[in-house]
């Protein structure tokens, strides 16, 4: 007697594993991608090939106005800035100024939003109203007012420091000192940014599932831990989106320090590679010296942006 060997159903339509199918789905994302990637292309591309080619070239007025041929030079430009002693020492006051704008201004913004979670709606609202104001001032406007308040003699902040029996403050230049003039701007750059911070970090804080911050709290987890261990966490992925956004924002600092430090401080103490480029590109009519640079500037904040995204992902964080 024989039995029959049961056959197992034949599975129809499913393609199996192999390189092909492995291969193919990679090509999916960059259909979608390649529209946005051809207008970036365009609005960006162009311009920064622009400007690596005037770096190239000893590019002055003469050769804008046509009264003289174009020098190739090469990497004679970027020769130059780093052969320059101001150049390292204006890039040194970029890097630390940039950095500390970054991390105040990241500090203040995320307290405010721990501390907008504890408010009464309507005191949060005007909290916010303010700090959106703070925001939407232009920096010109902005730069201005807060040299007034800092006016030696007339400046409201002079005056309530005397007033308060502090009298090294009567006619005191805040802008003399090269720490007091960056102090300064500072307080400026911060007061402005901040608000971009708070409002994203206290989204970020209000799509946190209020289970999970409940559970930790019947396990005995102090609000420390708790923002250490499981606030932080999720608010990884708004970090870094806020990190980066700081990062671009203070590297690029122009108009604050020219406005208020009256183009880059007491025998250029305070310039930063923005103003610098300014300088060399428009005051001296070095255009060429200028657009290096730029790309010099792209290329650190592409290298900074990048050893940042990689030190997340390093982490365990999925980009």
């Amino acid at each position: 007697m024989t039995t029959a060997t049961p056959t197992l159903p034949v599975q129809q339509g499913k393609r199996p594993a192999g390189r092909s199918g492995l291969r193919s789905r990679p090509i999916e994302p960059w259909v979608y991608l390649t529209p946005a990637f051809l207008v970036m292309l365009g609005l960006l591309g162009y311009p920064i090939y622009q400007l690596i080619n005037i770096s190239m070239y000893d590019y002055r007025q003469a050769q804008v106005s046509g009264n003289a041929p174009l020098e190739f030079l090469g990497l004679g430009n970027y020769q130059q800035l780093f052969n320059d002693p101001q150049f390292w020492s204006v890039l040194a006051n970029t890097v630390v100024f940039a950095g500390v704008l970054v991390v105040v201004t990241i500090l203040v913004g995320g307290c405010l939003a721990v501390l907008a979670t504890n408010l009464r709606p309507w005191v949060r609202n005007v909290l916010f109203v303010v700090s959106m104001g703070a925001w939407a001032t232009p920096a010109v406007t902005g730069s201005a007012v807060w040299l007034f308040l800092f006016e030696p003699t007339v400046g409201l902040v002079n005056k309530t420091l005397v007033g308060m029996g502090l009298s090294q403050f009567a006619g005191y230049s805040w802008t003399y000192d090269k720490l007091s003039a960056f102090g300064l701007v500072a307080s400026e750059v911060v007061w402005c940014s901040f608000p971009f911070v708070m409002v994203t970090i206290y989204a970020g804080i209000q799509a946190i599932p209020t289970e999970v911050i409940e559970a930790a709290r019947l396990d005995g987890a102090t609000m420390p831990q708790i923002a250490r261990l499981i606030m932080l966490p999720i608010l990884r992925p708004i970090m870094m989106i806020v990190v980066i956004q700081s990062i671009i924002w203070d590297f690029k600092l122009f108009a604050q320090i020219y406005i208020m430090t009256n183009g880059g401080g007491v025998a250029n103490q305070n310039q930063v590679l923005n103003v610098y480029a300014y300088q060399q590109a428009f005051a001296a009519s070095l255009y060429g010296l200028g657009a290096a640079i730029g790309v010099i500037m792209t290329i650190l904040l592409l290298l900074i942006t990048l050893i940042y995204l990689r030190t997340i992902r390093r982490g365990g964080e999925e980009l």
